[in-house]
């Protein structure tokens, strides 16, 4: 039963029996991690702040092989970002990323590019209160990407054409694009020239620059981001409806 230790952000905690807790972290080395924190309700535990929602940790381990749940013996804080996790907003938006990050990312499956996009975007939120709309679709974008489920949106799914400057892009059932010549008839859903360019800068920049790009883009990004929330739900098959509580009960744990 090795001792690991290794950096990580809480993605959520809830209850367990009288005193324990059930923690879940995205860890830098390991991937997602589902551990008991014992004690962690009492008074005087060992854990102190280090399992508040989105707070930077240095945590320590047992892991039983075969065994998807550790045993989690401290988390000593880096750094807190419990002031602004403490916001409603803040917490919905990223309770919900939490939860995606939770859907697709196996269990002690390392994925640094992942851990670094997290730490980045709650980073850049921290910093643009307002800017929760673009780093949501940021987030969404990436984690589809990094899980390979995300379309090639920069040519025509039938002719193998890029889009012209001004083109309007029919979205098919299976999420590719079609252009205007090989479309039959015009779409509900589609993919302007503006959504185009939103999608093409989130996957070139960091998040804080992505920010500005996507600031005066909001009925943009809302529109991109329920086009997103369909492709996620058809991945993991449920329906992802948005941002969801950060309370999970134990009986509900993944």
């Amino acid at each position: 039963m090795p001792l690991i230790e290794t950096e990580g952000i809480v993605l959520k905690s809830y209850n367990l029996a009288e005193a324990d807790r059930i923690v879940v972290l995205l860890t830098h080395d390991h991937g997602v991690v589902r551990g008991v924190a014992k004690g962690a309700k009492r008074l005087k535990s060992r854990f102190g702040s280090g399992l508040e929602p989105f707070s930077e940790v240095r945590a320590t381990y047992f892991q039983k092989e075969n065994l998807e749940l550790v045993s989690l013996q401290r988390t000593d804080l880096i750094r807190s970002n419990f002031a602004v996790a403490s916001e409603p907003d803040f917490l919905q938006k990223f309770s919900y990323l939490a939860d995606l990050l939770i859907s697709f990312l196996p269990p002690h499956d390392p994925n640094e590019k992942a851990y670094r996009m997290l730490r980045a975007s709650i980073d850049a939120a921290s910093r643009e209160p307002g800017s929760f709309a673009a780093i949501g679709v940021y987030f969404e974008l990436w984690l589809l990407r990094l899980a390979g489920y995300l379309p090639d949106w920069t040519r025509c799914d039938n002719c193998g054409r890029g889009f012209g400057e001004s083109e309007e892009a029919n979205v098919q059932a299976n999420f590719h694009l079609l252009c205007e010549t090989c479309r039959r008839a015009a779409s509900s859903r589609v993919l302007d020239a503006t959504a185009r360019a939103i999608v093409a800068e989130a996957l070139r920049v960091a998040p804080s620059a992505f920010i500005d790009f996507a600031r005066d883009e909001n009925a943009a990004l809302r529109s991109l981001s329920q086009i997103l929330k369909d492709v996620i739900s058809h991945a993991v098959g449920h329906e992802i409806a948005g941002e969801i509580s950060l309370a999970t009960p134990a009986a509900n744990s993944r």
